[in-house]
């Protein structure tokens, strides 16, 4: 099972190494394939005024630090194309943010790097059109087939974090979980799902609910999860109230692999 886990920026670099010390568990655990996930930069922030991150240079060079000291895999994600090449040479795996799922020129940059990437659909569109940025990168990469063996063997994911519902409401739409394996292998991210957008100059959540929505998406039999997690969640300089503690994460990751060892038992 692939966990990508990790604080949603980063706050700093002693933040950084405490919170990956804490996630040593899931290197360890041989039922997970276990990736450090931080941003160098928050670039979509809903406030000019909100924390965004150390930037791509200091950033990657902590990011590099925690790869040499623990030996984890890297995800992180891009907003530029001028960001792929260098973050690409730190990471293994190039996340496209939601909003920027669509954006031709990022998506075709990060399919020219060897490194996987991760697609989260955005919360504007529907399962189905989740083809069209699987399809750019595959066909970059000179493969014409657009189905789930075809993007596990040439490093293409999905990733679904809810869809708008009216003015200020994310859903998770359950269904989305197993259409999108048609076209790619499937993360759930619990905690961005979880999230209340348009709540005033930062965005809002409801914590508790991650953990219920992440048993829901071990049932269905997705490849991995998603989970953005910290000491205090409520200090956190971004995302905080859709945050899992690093207790409530471990918990959490205990359950969803209870679930899907019942899965593999009865399959």
């Amino acid at each position: 099972m692939i966990i990508l886990a990790g604080p949603c920026v980063i706050e700093s670099r002693d933040n950084i190494m405490k919170i990956a010390q804490e996630l040593s568990y899931l290197q360890e655990d041989d039922k997970i394939d276990f990736y450090f996930k931080a941003s160098f930069d928050k670039a979509n922030r809903t406030s000019l005024d909100s924390f965004r991150g150390p930037g791509m240079d200091e950033g990657l060079k902590i990011l590099q630090e925690v790869k040499e000291q623990f030996g984890y895999k890297i995800v992180t994600d891009v907003h530029e194309t001028y960001q792929v090449i260098p973050t690409s040479q730190v990471v293994s795996i190039l996340q496209i943010p939601a909003f920027l799922c669509r954006q031709t020129d990022l998506l075709v940059a990060c399919a020219k790097t060897n490194t996987t990437i991760n697609i989260k659909k955005g919360q504007f569109l529907s399962s189905d059109a989740m083809k069209y940025p699987v399809a750019k990168i595959l066909k970059t990469r000179l493969i014409d087939e657009i189905n789930y063996q075809s993007s596990k063997d040439n490093g293409v994911w999905l990733c679904e974090r809810g869809n708008i519902f009216g003015y200020g409401s994310l859903i998770v739409d359950m269904k989305n979980l197993i259409s999108m394996k048609k076209f790619a292998p499937v993360i759930f991210d619990a905690t961005h799902s979880a999230q209340v957008p348009s709540s005033g100059s930062t965005t809002n959540g409801h914590s508790a609910i991650v953990p219920s929505l992440a048993r829901a998406a071990a049932a269905i039999g997705v490849d991995g999860f998603f989970f953005e997690t910290h000491f205090d969640p409520t200090i956190a300089l971004s995302d905080g109230p859709n945050m899992l503690t690093i207790e409530r994460l471990k918990s959490t990751i205990k359950d969803i692999v209870a679930i899907q060892d019942v899965l593999r038992y009865n399959a």
